[in-house]
């Protein structure tokens, strides 16, 4: 069986910053990665990469800014007021809160805080930044209708 749409896929990973060669996350030693191909699961770049393979193949892709977590986009970035945070007795760089966006809810980090302004970035964390994943194909079969009626695998805690 080989990796192609409606597919469920267990593959163990490593993924750096391509650039610095600095390790961002892995499943060696831990949980592998499973996901449902073909429904947008993984970033671009690897997807398309994965298509064709089998269990017991090994892999190595560089993923482009652009085919993994898009481009920084320097709109994202925006001061807000301190009043803005409700609640909240201090706000520190670093810390994560969640906005309304235009499509939903996003996750804002704070990068700057300056008297009474906060400066907040919505872009993904690794936005902008070339990727090098390296893994091996553990396992593929068929997803089940739920799965992919949802787009997404189910696991036993998963309640839809």
């Amino acid at each position: 069986m080989t990796i192609e749409d409606k597919k469920v896929v267990t593959i163990e990973f490593t993924v750096k910053n391509a650039d610095t060669q600095e390790v961002i996350e892995s499943s060696v030693g831990g949980e592998p990665l499973v996901y449902l191909h073909g429904f947008n699961n993984l970033v671009p770049g690897l997807e398309s990469a994965l298509a064709g393979k089998k269990v017991g193949d090994k892999y190595e892709v560089n993923v482009s800014a652009e085919e993994g977590y898009g481009v920084r986009d320097e709109a994202l970035v925006q001061e807000v007021p301190k009043a803005a945070f409700e609640g909240i007795d201090k706000v520190d760089v670093g810390m994560e809160f969640t906005a309304d966006g235009p499509s939903g809810p996003v996750v804002v980090e704070v990068t700057k805080v300056v008297d009474d302004m906060v400066t907040i970035d919505s872009n993904h964390p690794l936005a902008g930044i070339p990727l090098a994943f390296s893994g091996e194909i553990q396992e593929i079969r068929d997803a089940n209708e739920d799965e992919l009626e949802h787009g997404h695998i189910h696991s036993p805690s998963c309640n839809h």
